[in-house]
């Protein structure tokens, strides 16, 4: 049913391009003899421009047909018998262009399908990142998650107990009801939280309120910083302007930044561990500060931070920084490491401003 439709479409820019072949031709042909131009002495240029036209349009077919449409023409009219050096020059002309032409309109299309690739590509690492960074923190998140379907239950058996004596206690078990919409929502949050960030599929650009994404991912990773006896502390203004990006990659960026000084702190000697997140605006951008109190960076590791399958942990694939960078780099901003006095490492990033 569809397959008319489908054949057409795919034969719609051929029958395009042929059609410039040919039109090309007659249009530099008319030009050239139409007398109040003055365009007399000038076809071959008015033929090679059409030459080169349908080659770049079209590709190899329609350049070849417009050569040949542009020869007969200038040999017709243009052409006296004895000219034919002339003529001979044309057509080699003519083919040069052509050829050059069109080998640079195949050159465009490879490079913008190299282009696609990578950018497929890019995506599926991130992906790839971001599901094996949720499995790192599996077991923090089933804490997070358990904790208040744990208060469900509770609260259900109080509710139920509330409601079976013999002068129920309506008050008391309206408010446990409550506190079960209030735990069941909690836990829905922290599921939406994990299924957005491992979705295949990005969000499109949009505008993104930074403290929002913030927040959602430190709710995720509270669990992992207990664990570790690390405090989270949040310097984030309430009048920071919003950026635009994709949602779940910024929240990549963010996350994966909070894990690494999380685990940066995990082997530190002293007893103050805290990971500082700090947000504000600047002119026509939003700066994001993560700095942490762990063992701190070389100069030869701060040098090689964001090389591709460069680590410091034992056991980590080197891709979650290089990756982040890509990221930030896209949405048309910076992550960088700052030097800092003192343990600890401290990275950030800017992003443009919503506008």
């Amino acid at each position: 049913m569809h397959t008319p439709r489908l054949l057409w479409g795919h034969t719609r820019p051929s029958i395009r391009n042929y059609a410039v072949a040919v039109l090309t031709p007659a249009v530099a042909l008319g030009l050239a003899r139409w007398p109040d131009l003055h365009l007399e002495s000038a076809p071959v240029s008015l033929f090679l421009c059409a030459v080169m036209l349908s080659a770049w349009l079209g590709g190899v077919g329609p350049g070849s047909l417009a050569t040949v449409l542009s020869t007969a023409a200038f040999a017709y009219y243009f052409v006296h018998p004895f000219e034919m050096p002339r003529l001979v020059i044309f057509v080699l002309a003519a083919v040069l262009v052509g050829s050059l032409s069109a080998t640079q309109r195949h050159s465009m299309q490879s490079l913008r399908k190299a282009e696609e690739t990578l950018r497929e590509t890019q995506a599926a690492l991130a992906h790839v990142t971001r599901v094996m960074m949720m499995g790192e923190l599996a077991a923090s998140i089933a804490h997070e998650v358990n904790q208040p379907l744990a208060g469900v239950v509770i609260n259900g058996n109080a509710c139920l107990r509330w409601l079976a004596g013999e002068s129920p206690n309506l008050a008391e078990a309206r408010d446990a009801a409550q506190r079960i919409i209030r735990d069941g929502t909690r836990a829905s949050e922290i599921i939406a939280r994990i299924r957005a960030l491992a979705k295949k599929t990005s969000t499109p650009t949009e505008r993104v309120d930074l403290n929002e994404a913030i927040g959602e991912v430190l709710a995720l990773s509270r669990g992992e910083a207990r664990k570790h006896a690390v405090a989270l502390r949040t310097q984030l203004p309430d009048d920071l302007p919003p950026v635009r990006g994709d949602r779940v990659l910024i929240q990549q960026v963010v996350l994966n930044l909070v894990v690494n000084g999380i685990e940066a702190m995990r082997d530190a000697q002293h007893e103050a561990r805290e990971l500082v997140i700090q947000a504000r605006g600047e002119a026509h951008q939003v700066r994001v500060t993560v700095r942490d109190s762990g063992v701190g960076l070389d100069p030869q590791a701060q040098e090689r931070i964001f090389d591709a399958l460069y680590t410091t942990k034992p056991g980590g694939l080197g891709m979650g920084l290089s990756i982040s960078r890509t990221i930030v780099e896209n949405h048309g901003g910076r992550l960088s490491v700052v030097a800092q006095d003192g343990p600890g490492a401290t990275f950030e990033f800017t992003l443009p401003a919503y506008r």
